[in-house]
């Protein structure tokens, strides 16, 4: 298999996998669920595709992983909006929706102050 081809499968095996993995210790361990859930699978796949490509280099990893830093922030706040609706007794559905819409917004708010490098 080329490199090209694994950088493009192996992200969509690892994800395939994780979610098996909670799907699995969903039962056994909801803490070790949560942390299967969270970890920062994306972010090293992200790196690896990014560096793969032809016209990218060791100093391209800076302003990436700067961008990463400003695009956590609506993440953070997609799951601080879960924990609040679950605690209100939301169900799953509106519950996504307002976590997706909140994220949404400090997303667009973040572009709009410029905090997202185009």
């Amino acid at each position: 298999m080329s490199q090209t081809m694994l950088g493009r499968v192996l992200p969509v095996i690892v994800s395939i996998l994780i979610i098996i993995g909670v799907a699995i210790l969903r039962n056994q361990s909801r803490l070790l669920a949560a942390i299967l859930a969270t970890m920062p699978i994306n972010i090293p796949l992200a790196l690896w595709v990014l560096s793969t490509g032809d016209d990218f280099k060791q100093n391209d990893f800076l302003p990436v992983t700067q961008q990463m830093l400003v695009a956590i922030v609506p993440s953070l706040f997609f799951v601080v909006i879960l924990y609040f609706t679950a605690r209100s007794g939301w169900s799953l559905v509106p519950m996504l929706v307002a976590s997706y819409l909140g994220w949404g917004i400090i997303l667009l708010l973040g572009f709009w102050l410029g905090f997202f490098a185009r």
